[in-house]
Parts: structure tokens; sequence; C-alpha cells
């Protein structure tokens, strides 16, 4: 089998995959990291992301063996012993309700501050988010927690 490494929250790690394999199961099942979810399998909905060499990736449909010697951000390492802005701001202002997609618009919400800056428009939000399916809370809170959390970075 492959042998696969990559940085990923900060950490060296490697294991062997098989060419198949999903960078969303090497995480979850080689690693651990199960705050990254998988609920489409077909890069719609949009709680597979994570972010490879700081770009936003549906982990889903990314093969880890692609990933191999890049530098992975998962949900579980964007805080430094306190919520990043983001989460904060999720938690603030309601932007969530079972949580399911939550991981996977925090980490969107991250990438869209992170290329567009602190000023960020509802529609532009919207927009941005059309990859991301939250099927309990309407987005309005969730747009909001994201304007706040681009402000606050």
């Amino acid at each position: 089998m492959p042998s696969v490494t990559m940085v990923v929250n900060g950490k060296e790690v490697s294991g062997e995959v098989e060419g198949r394999t999903l960078l969303v199961e090497f995480l979850r099942e080689n690693l651990g990291l199960t705050g990254t979810h998988v609920g489409c399998d077909t890069s719609q909905c949009g709680a597979c992301v994570v972010h490879v060499d700081g770009k936003a990736v549906k982990s889903c449909t990314a093969l880890a063996l692609a990933s191999d010697g890049t530098e992975v951000t998962t949900i579980e390492g964007v805080a430094n012993g306190k919520l990043h802005p983001m989460q904060e701001a999720f938690r603030a202002n309601h932007g969530l309700q079972c949580g399911f997609c939550t991981p996977g618009m925090i980490m969107a919400g991250i990438d869209i501050a992170n290329r567009h800056g602190k000023k960020l428009s509802d529609e532009l939000i919207r927009d941005e988010l059309e990859g991301n399916i939250c099927r309990c809370t309407g987005y309005h809170n969730i747009v909001k927690a994201i304007k706040q959390g681009a402000r606050k970075m």
C-alpha cells in the first residue's frame, strides 16, 4: 500500500492508505479527527470542509494521496487554547442547531474571511456558502456569525 505524509494541525503524520482512500477517511479513521463530518460523499453538503495549504477543500472528494506533502487544517486545529474568532462567533450568534454542518461552515467561513477580508456583505457570504448545506437553521444566524467572525479575525 502507498504511504502518505502530511502536516495535520501542525503535526507531521503519515500512514499507509489504499489509492482510493479519501482525505476525510484518512482524517477520521487513521488519525481519529472526527470533527470533519461526512454528510453526502458527493461534494454537495460541505460538512467535510478542511483547509489544504490554506484553501478550503471538500475532503470527501479529495484523495488522501493527493494531499501527500501538504499542510491540512481541520476544525480541531483552528483553536489555540481558546476558540478561534469564527468558532466564538458561531457560539455567540447561535449559528448552529444540530451541529452536524457546523465544522464545515466554520472552515468555509474562515476561508471566506481569508479571501475577502473583514468586511463581508450578507450577499457575498450567502453566495460563498452555496456549497454548504444546513438543514436546521435557515442560514440567517450562520451569515451573522461569519460576518462577526471575519471582523474579529
